[in-house]
């Protein structure tokens, strides 16, 4: 209809102020779509080598449950080179790694934490599985454990050995660990003698 203002302008369709920065930005733009970019984070790893000169990667974090390691690392800084673990060879030392790595995320013990475990035979049933090895490897994880100064590993290692003697004669114990009885008849009855106390409690 006209008015004394002429003929109005017809109506022209109004976007949303966010469609239009879209448009805006669509027709601006000048290069194609990127898609986002994903970046994977590892965690550092070190090299230890074993008696037998192999090397071996593990995490950091991992080695690291090894006081002996760790103090290692700190002198060494971050300098890549591979830590010689003289007194463990290969074999042994993967063994060590395995049990560090499922308990890497241990929380760290108090002292009346350690007390408290010293004092049970107690172990965890994967602790339980994974000593499961025969004699030899079972006394070199041990000197492992104490060499790098894993003390739960070390605790768990002896627990092991205690466990394997309860309740058993020095004739079971001696056939257990293909120990050779180097006394005499007269000596046996000696000490016999001499620990009739402790039988007794």
């Amino acid at each position: 209809m006209d008015t004394a203002f002429g003929n109005p302008e017809p109506h022209k369709p109004h976007h949303p102020p966010s469609t239009c920065y879209i448009l805006i930005s669509i027709h601006k733009s000048t290069t194609p779509f990127q898609p986002p970019q994903f970046f994977t984070f590892t965690m550092s790893a070190i090299t230890l080598t074993s008696s037998d000169g192999v090397d071996i990667s593990v995490e950091r974090t991992t080695a690291e449950r090894s006081v002996l390691i760790k103090n290692m690392l700190e002198d060494l800084g971050d300098s890549g080179e591979a830590i010689p673990i003289p007194n463990v060879n290969e074999a042994v030392l993967k063994k060590v790694i395995e049990w560090c790595e499922h308990h890497k995320n241990d929380p760290p013990s108090a002292s009346d934490d350690d007390d408290n475990r010293r004092k049970t035979t107690d172990i965890d049933e994967w602790d339980q599985k994974f000593m499961q090895v025969d004699q030899e490897m079972l006394f070199e994880i041990i000197l492992a454990a104490n060499y790098l100064d894993i003390k739960a590993l070390l605790d768990v290692g002896c627990k092991t050995v205690a466990n394997m003697i309860k309740g058993k004669s020095p004739e079971e114990i001696r056939k257990t660990f293909n120990i050779q009885n180097d006394f005499t008849p007269e000596e046996e009855d000696q000490i016999r003698r001499e620990n009739e106390w402790a039988e007794d409690r």
